[in-house]
């Protein structure tokens, strides 16, 4: 073999190394967003198309090009080193909403796919020698995905030790703490929220702790009693998500909660639950795991909660729009940009509470009715309360209000992802009409399986009715978006079609002045485009 030829070869296997690095680092990014399952990863494959993206073609001319060796492989080979650097170049370099985390799991499975790789790429070499090997190593970034759920798939006996090992501790320290007050809460939106503002309130009278972030499967509440939970607490807040059903009644059987609050029913990860009745089921599978001595607190605002009969334990309903079968209301809501009063009656309550807070929205003032209700049956005082309700801060992106340099008003609702929610959010952003222009910057909506373009029709024209000026960000939405926005009368010289946030921010940038409202309205997250 000529040593130029050899050169190449060489460096090929050297660039086709550190690109696996970086496309496999990609790939475990996206399982870990998808709970390290193989099916929902698939699912994901399939819906963002990857098997055509640009970087998995490439590998797929660079593997035949090496081994139909057609054209001189003068010419040819440094043809690859070049796809290869710019991959290398491309996805070192890409920012992402939600970066993988190099759990031990995570190495535990990198580790696995680099095995299996090394064991394919000597094999080959020995038998069809370096330009064998060169081409099988390039073969192994085009098919990653076959690389990472081989890898996944051989590890799951392993993982299921580990997992029963976490899993028997975390049950063993919570057995050691009868006295502990656990509280589940779950939702098809708004548990967050309501967990925050929950915690906030219970801790000025109770040693709490709550899920950190996003916490909210099996692991994330084990890693939470083992890291988190210290011996002392009384109050255990556990936020529990679903995407299948059966996910929080694993969460329940391990907890054992003693109350609940449910804040809605509604269509999310309907590609997974197919229907809401499925969905309702699943949230419910809390109430269901209650003691016979616990409550619910339930949001009658939402059909597929209230039209939900509770025998098991008692069930306290709150709405703040169709009050009239609720145990608890919110009314006389005012609000503005610099916050909200609002008044709770019902109950047991002699006489109506008044509140006031730093948020602002009707879903908010949900969350803290919820909220509230639960601290008042678990007896903190009425002072504590109010006190408490007034310090609560804003939880980022989920309808939090800042005013910046420029004189500009951010709301910013980038977590939100459902119908309920994000109408509410441009509702919101409806009422400022006595500033500047209203402007939303939004991808619109995903996961909501066959109801996703009408889903999204109905945002555009609800924007059409509230803001003044809407940015459509990316491609995924932005068809059903623009026919909602013309179905509602907006002026098209008041919409802009952008492909990704930076066009967004450029083109606001362009026509925000002093005094104007710009409400961030959903992000989609790096599995979509």
């Amino acid at each position: 073999m000529p040593t130029v030829i050899l050169i190449f070869l060489i460096l090929i296997l050297v660039a086709g190394a550190a690109d696996l690095f970086f496309v496999y680092s990609r790939d475990l990014m996206m399982l870990q967003q998808n709970s390290y399952r193989n099916e929902r990863y698939i699912r994901w494959f399939n819906q963002a198309k990857e098997s055509t993206s640009m970087m998995r073609l490439f590998s797929m001319i660079a593997f035949f090009v090496i081994v139909l060796g057609r054209v001189p492989a003068i010419l040819t080979y440094p043809i690859v080193i070049l796809i290869l650097a710019v991959q290398i170049i491309v996805l070192a370099g890409r920012k992402y909403k939600k970066p993988l985390v190099r759990t031990p799991r995570v190495n535990r499975i990198f580790m696995t796919m680099m095995a299996i790789t090394a064991v394919v790429v000597a094999a080959c070499w020995l038998l069809a020698g370096l330009r064998g090997a060169s081409a099988i190593l390039i073969a192994c970034i085009w098919m990653s995905p076959l690389v990472l759920l081989g890898a996944n798939w051989l590890l799951r006996p392993v993982e299921k030790h580990i997992n029963k090992k976490y899993y028997d501790e975390a049950a063993s320290i919570l057995a050691s703490m009868p006295g502990l007050k656990v509280i589940g809460i779950t939702g098809s939106y708004g548990k967050t929220s309501t967990k925050h503002y929950l915690h906030r309130i219970l801790s000025e009278h109770f040693s709490t702790t709550m899920t950190p972030g996003s916490f909210n499967t099996t692991l994330g509440v084990i890693r939470t009693v083992r890291e988190h939970l210290k011996p002392y607490d009384e109050v255990f807040i556990v936020e529990m998500g679903a995407k299948q059903p059966g996910d929080i009644k694993e969460i329940a059987d391990l907890v054992h909660p003693h109350a609940a609050i449910i804040t809605a029913v509604g269509e999310q990860h309907l590609e997974t639950f197919k229907t809401v009745e499925n969905v309702q089921k699943t949230k419910f599978e809390l109430v269901d795991a209650l003691p016979a001595d616990g409550f619910a607190v339930l949001n009658n605002d939402f059909p597929y909660v209230a039209n939900r009969k509770v025998e098991n334990v008692k069930a306290l309903r709150y709405a703040v729009a169709n009050t009239k079968n609720a145990d608890y209301k919110a009314t006389d809501i005012r609000y503005t940009s610099r916050g909200t009063t609002f008044r709770i009656s019902g109950g047991d309550l002699k006489e109506p509470l008044e509140l006031h807070t730093a948020l602002v929205g009707e879903c908010n003032v949900s969350n803290l009715l919820a909220a509230v209700i639960m601290a008042l049956k678990l007896g903190v005082p009425v002072d504590k309360i109010k006190y408490s309700v007034a310090q609560i801060e804003q939880v980022e992106h989920r309808l939090s209000v800042r005013r910046v340099p420029g004189g500009l008003t951010i709301i910013d609702d980038a977590f939100n992802s459902n119908p309920t929610g994000s109408k509410m959010a441009v509702e919101v952003l409806g009422m400022m009409k006595d500033e500047g222009k209203r402007i939303i910057i939004t991808p619109g909506m995903i996961e909501l399986g066959e109801r996703q373009s009408e889903a999204n029709r109905e945002f555009g024209r609800h924007i059409a009715a509230n803001a003044d000026v809407a940015i459509i960000v990316g491609r995924y939405n932005r068809e059903a978006i623009l026919e909602g926005l013309a179905d509602g009368k907006m002026p098209e010289e008041k919409i802009y079609a952008v492909d990704d946030f930076a066009q967004a921010q450029q083109q606001l940038h362009k026509i925000a002045v002093s005094g104007d409202i710009v409400l961030y309205e959903n992000d989609l997250p790096d599995t979509f485009k």
